[in-house]
C-alpha cells in the first residue's frame, strides 16, 4: 500500500471574500443629538454616506487655483453632509437656508454626525498628495 503525500499537504480552502459585509447600510438609523450647555435634546435620523459619497464630498469642496494654492470648504463640507445624511429632523428637510440659520450650539451638536473629511493620519496620507499648508478653511 502506498501513503498518500497529498493528503498530507492539503491546505484548507479559504472562504469566499464576502464583500456584502462592508456594503453601507441604507437603513437610517435614529440618533440622539444633546446640544451642550443646555438640557435640550432630540431625535434625528441619520442615513450613513458611502465612501464613495464622501469622497465626492470632499472633492466638491477642495477647491484650487490658478496659482495651484488649494483650499478647503470644512463648512460647505459639513452642510453638504448633514443635507446627504439627514433623513428625519424635528425641522422636517434638511435645507441649504435652514442650515445657515442655526447658531452655535445647534450647529456644533449637529456637526458630530459628519464624517472627518481627513482622517486622523491626514498628514502622513494627505501630505504627499496636497500642500497641506495650502489648504485653508473658508469663511
Amino acid at each position: 500500500m502506498v501513503a498518500n503525500s497529498e493528503s498530507a499537504s492539503v491546505k484548507p480552502v479559504k472562504a469566499a471574500f464576502d464583500y456584502t459585509v462592508y456594503l453601507v447600510s441604507h437603513e437610517a438609523e435614529t440618533k440622539t443629538i444633546n446640544i451642550e450647555g443646555t438640557t435640550d435634546s432630540f431625535e434625528v435620523s441619520v442615513k450613513p454616506l458611502s465612501w464613495s459619497k464622501r469622497n465626492q464630498l470632499i472633492s466638491k469642496n477642495l477647491n484650487w487655483d490658478s496659482t495651484g494654492t488649494t483650499s478647503f470648504s470644512a463648512d460647505g463640507y459639513v452642510r453638504d453632509c448633514l443635507k446627504a445624511m439627514l433623513v428625519e429632523a424635528p425641522w422636517g428637510r434638511t435645507t441649504e437656508s435652514l442650515l445657515l440659520s442655526f447658531d452655535d450650539r445647534l450647529g456644533a451638536a449637529l456637526e458630530t454626525l459628519v464624517p472627518k473629511a481627513f482622517g486622523e493620519d491626514a498628514d502622513a496620507k494627505i501630505g504627499t498628495e496636497l500642500d497641506m499648508d495650502g489648504i485653508k478653511k473658508e469663511q
